[in-house]
C-alpha cells in the first residue's frame, strides 16, 4: 500500500473524529472501519452506541464478520501477540487494563441487546420509520 492510502486508512480508523469513507473495492475501507469500530470499543465507547452503515447487505455482513473475528481472535490471544497488533492500531504500547479490556470486548459486543449496529442505510431508515410512523408523517 502507498503511504498515502496508509495515512487516510489510519485518519479514517481514528475514534475522535467523524468520518465518511468512500474509496474503489479493495482499497481497505472495511479494515479501516473494523480498526476504527474496535478502537471505540477499546476506548470504553458502549457498544450499543455505534452505528455502522453501509449501502449493501453484503458490506454489512463482511463488516461484521470481519470486526467479531478480530474481537474473537484478541479474547484468546497470547499476550504478547496482542499487545502488538493493539499497538499497531493505537500507536503505542499497551499497558495491562487495556490488554484486559481488549480481551472482554469479544464477550461485550456479543452480549449487546440486539448486537452491534452494523447495517445497510435502508435498514436504518426502515427502523427509523416502524419506530416513529407517526413522527414520519
Amino acid at each position: 500500500k502507498a503511504s498515502g492510502t496508509d495515512d487516510a486508512q489510519r485518519r479514517a480508523s481514528h475514534p475522535q473524529t467523524s468520518v465518511w469513507v468512500s474509496a474503489n473495492a479493495g482499497s481497505g475501507k472495511t479494515h479501516a472501519l473494523t480498526t476504527r469500530v474496535a478502537r471505540l470499543l477499546l476506548a470504553g465507547t458502549d457498544p450499543q452506541r455505534i452505528l455502522c452503515l453501509t449501502f449493501t447487505k453484503a458490506a454489512a455482513a463482511e463488516m461484521a464478520g470481519r470486526l467479531y473475528k478480530r474481537l474473537g481472535g484478541w479474547a484468546t490471544m497470547p499476550d504478547a501477540e496482542l499487545a502488538v497488533e493493539l499497538e499497531s492500531i493505537e500507536g503505542r504500547a499497551p499497558d495491562k487494563t487495556m490488554l484486559e479490556n481488549a480481551r472482554k470486548l469479544f464477550a461485550r459486543a456479543i452480549e449487546t441487546p440486539g448486537g452491534l449496529k452494523i447495517q445497510t442505510i435502508h435498514a436504518f431508515c426502515e427502523r427509523l420509520l416502524g419506530r416513529f410512523p407517526l413522527e414520519a408523517g
